[in-house]
């Protein structure tokens, strides 16, 4: 068994690669080649909790299990929010081969799966991106939003006008070219914007559905249980909608069970899951004017087919320490 760190996943899966591997595991996912219970929470004390994600594959071949605990104080004490660690389990003994970080390999590949869907559905000339949230997936998002649009402005948008100003300072220093600006006005920054990112850990809408301009692409990413919005039924109702994996949004995505509990939508209304698109079985953006929504919940598949190419990768390049059970 190897046991590879987060040090050794930020070697390993690299944003663009990550883009690459999460586009092919959504084809295989909407192709019917993946077994995805759905995902399961405990109470972990107070406002924290444990996630349990099992899934298998059959392109490529792996099952395993991702061990999350979700503690959302825990960026105040200078920790990721996420932490925990998959379990990789080979196909022909069921023996376990390796285990890995699962913090930075779910920050990764949650904004790969973000950078995918922009890439199907967003406006090729898509120039201003938006960012609500300033935390890690935040930063994720920036790269991956980076690795598939050419974007020149970027509006980082939180809570806390000095948490966004510093988000600001920071992203500078990697991108000294692009235009910035930061606030807490949600409602200004997505004014014309081309992309938009909600990366939060908000309870209710912060995104409204009669803020938004035509044309505009939405990924909504922070909210996973079906309590939690961060955008408003309107903006679902008002959006083409496409998701990652269809019984997990009529199960666990906040605002599209509210649209339908309303009488604003169907089922009918998600036009496609994006693995569809990819394939080619279903259609992309349908006009210039047309606001595109990808509601992303993130699955067992996405986590898999990454774990299982940090894996490989490992083995290639001599990464990670090698235990016995």
């Amino acid at each position: 068994m190897i046991v590879l760190s987060e040090k050794d996943i930020a070697a390993l899966l690299p944003m663009e690669t990550a883009i690459d591997v999460i586009e092919r595991a959504m084809i295989a996912v909407s192709a019917g080649k993946a077994t995805l219970p759905l995902r399961s929470t405990m109470e972990a004390g107070g406002s924290n909790r444990m996630g349990i994600m099992p899934g298998a594959m059959r392109d490529p071949v792996c099952h395993g299990v991702k061990l999350v605990s979700l503690f959302p104080d825990n960026p105040a004490a200078g920790y990721s929010s996420h932490q925990g660690a998959i379990v990789l389990f080979e196909p022909k003994h069921g023996s376990a081969v390796a285990m890995m970080n699962a913090g930075l390999l779910t920050a990764i590949r949650t904004a790969a799966a973000s950078a995918v869907a922009t890439r199907v559905l967003a406006r090729e000339d898509s120039k201003v991106l938006a960012v609500i949230g300033t935390g890690e997936q935040a930063e994720h998002h920036l790269d991956a939003m980076m690795a598939v649009r050419a974007i020149a402005e970027i509006r980082i948008v939180g809570r806390h006008a000095e948490k966004a100003a510093a988000f600001v300072e920071r992203a500078r220093l990697r991108f000294p070219a692009l235009s910035f600006g930061s606030g807490t006005d949600v409602r200004a920054a997505v004014g014309g914007a081309d992309i938009v990112c909600t990366v939060t850990s908000a309870a209710e809408p912060i995104l409204f559905g009669d803020w938004i301009a035509p044309g505009t692409h939405i990924n909504v990413v922070g909210a996973s249980i079906p309590s939690k919005r961060e955008i408003d039924a309107a903006l679902v109702a008002g959006s083409a909608l496409y998701v990652d994996y269809r019984p997990s949004t009529f199960a666990q995505a906040g605002e599209v069970i509210e649209a339908m509990d309303k009488g604003l939508v169907t089922r009918d209304h998600v036009r496609a899951e994006i693995g569809e698109v990819l394939a080619g079985a279903a259609p992309g953006r349908g006009g210039r004017d047309e606001i595109t929504l990808y509601r992303s919940l993130g699955i067992a598949a996405q986590d898999l087919a990454c774990a299982h190419h940090c894996l490989l990768a490992a083995r290639e390049r001599g990464l990670g320490v090698d235990v016995e059970l």
